[in-house]
């Protein structure tokens, strides 16, 4: 049961991706999943719920690519840890640009929809939460709103560099110089709040 319901999450995942969250039909997700109509139903109740599982399993999939390592890797340091975090968002992997395609739709979509709008708020929250923590890491000594309003000004550039590249208007590779940049600015100004 679980297997069906994570190829129905990948299915949503690519349907969003390609055709945005007004372009969902259930019967093209059930094509897409290799499963039945009903069995989607059965699983999600109706279309807000399917929004909000993807929701929560595209977050959990860029959680997985942005935080798992390789045990044969070299251990980071902090900022080091900051960086691959935030740069993993930025890779030519289908994958990546479908996850961070479906989240921009789902985004897109929370303008005009209430409790996709609530469901995307609290993601958000935990993504700078999470960041936040990492900031707080390489700069134990800065204030927490510090910390908090850095890692809101960089996931914020995530998703307005990540839009720039999957739309081509931004190579891959200078969106990830202006990540790296943006990175050791917010450090320079948590550095100064600290002293």
């Amino acid at each position: 049961m679980a297997d069906r319901r994570t190829a129905i999450m990948e299915g949503a995942a690519r349907v969003i991706a390609r055709r945005g969250v007004r372009g969902l039909r259930v019967e093209e997700l059930a094509a897409e999943a290799g499963v039945s109509t009903a069995l989607i139903y059965y699983h999600f109740k109706d279309r807000a719920g399917i929004l909000r599982a993807t929701l929560e399993f595209i977050n959990d999939r860029a959680g997985r690519y942005t935080t798992e390592r390789d045990p044969a890797d070299p251990v980071l340091d902090a900022l080091g840890e900051l960086e691959q975090t935030l740069l993993l968002e930025f890779q030519d992997d289908p994958a990546v640009r479908e996850n961070s395609t479906a989240w921009g739709e789902l985004r897109a979509s929370a303008v005009f929809d209430p409790d996709l709008r609530e469901d995307l708020a609290d993601a958000t929250r935990v993504w700078i939460q999470e960041v936040s923590e990492l900031l707080g890491q390489v700069h134990p000594m800065a204030p927490a709103a510090g910390l908090s309003g850095a890692a809101e000004r960089l996931t914020a550039l995530v998703e307005g560099l990540s839009s720039r590249w999957l739309s081509g208007s931004l190579p891959l590779a200078h969106a990830r110089e202006l990540m790296v940049s943006s990175i050791a600015a917010e450090l320079d100004r948590l550095a100064r709040a600290a002293a």
